[in-house]
């Protein structure tokens, strides 16, 4: 009886400790599976993560002297939108020209809707002649294209059509205009493209010191919405300078270093 005994206590140990066993096997796969959705959750949260810090005003003291590169990045290169912008429909915003004659920033939801038609051209925009800081000069030995300024579009035409609109306008040296801006503007222009059901933001805020009639240089803010910033992201300020020229902001003119 006793042999019995023992191998009836026995099963029931073995019994006892299996289940332990199971339990803890199963408690520890519902964690890690925890753990796992845990992590795919934080993956797909972080672009949207990115997205939703608050937008603060700008500070031109914290951008570094102009050492011969077009533009530097900002906040990581990370867009400062805030959550409400991040919507899938199209829409354009201009500000009103301030108190001093100055544009303002522009902000656009970027789309094949808004965008130029193929085989549409741009019209002219030299009717413009009251933009603020706009002192045209010529410098023939200094610049490709001659003159200092060009009229440059704060969302660009081939973005969303706005061609002779003064309040989508500053004036920006030809410097600023092809290689500060434009390199940007081509990639959410080929973006879409090649992505023609998808949206961009593009925002563009000229940044001015004090009442300087003329913009130090503008931010330039993307992001792609379907592909959460996969496709087009970043945060970048465009000096408004000039190679080898001296610019006053304060009025616009300028004069050879």
């Amino acid at each position: 009886m006793s042999k019995r005994k023992n191998k009836k206590k026995q099963s029931i140990y073995q019994l006892l400790i299996s289940s332990i066993v199971i339990i803890c096997l199963a408690v520890s796969g519902y964690y890690g599976t925890q753990n796992i959705e845990e992590d795919k959750n934080t993956e797909n949260n972080i672009v949207k993560t990115k997205i939703q810090t608050t937008s603060t005003p700008f500070d031109l003291s914290t951008i570094p002297e102009y050492q011969g590169i077009p533009y530097v990045e900002i906040n990581n290169n990370i867009p400062e939108f805030k959550e409400e912008d991040y919507k899938i429909e199209s829409f354009e915003n201009y500000s009103e020209w301030d108190e001093f004659g100055r544009s303002g920033m522009a902000f656009a939801n970027i789309c094949k809707e808004i965008m130029p038609q193929e085989g549409e051209e741009r019209g002219e925009i030299g009717m413009i002649k009251n933009l603020s800081g706009w002192v045209q000069k010529r410098y023939d030995n200094l610049i490709k294209d001659k003159y200092l300024y060009n009229r440059c579009h704060l969302i660009g035409w081939q973005l969303a059509g706005e061609n002779a609109n003064k309040k989508n306008l500053i004036t920006g040296t030809r410097y600023l205009n092809t290689e500060g801006m434009l390199p940007f503007e081509n990639l959410v222009a080929e973006y879409i493209r090649n992505n023609q059901n998808n949206h961009v933001l593009y925002r563009v805020t000229p940044v001015f010191d004090g009442k300087n009639k003329l913009a130090s240089g503008v931010q330039i803010e993307a992001w792609s919405v379907e592909d959460k910033g996969q496709g087009i992201c970043f945060n970048v300020y465009c000096y408004n300078v000039q190679p080898g020229i001296v610019i006053d902001y304060a009025t616009g003119e300028s004069h050879e270093k």
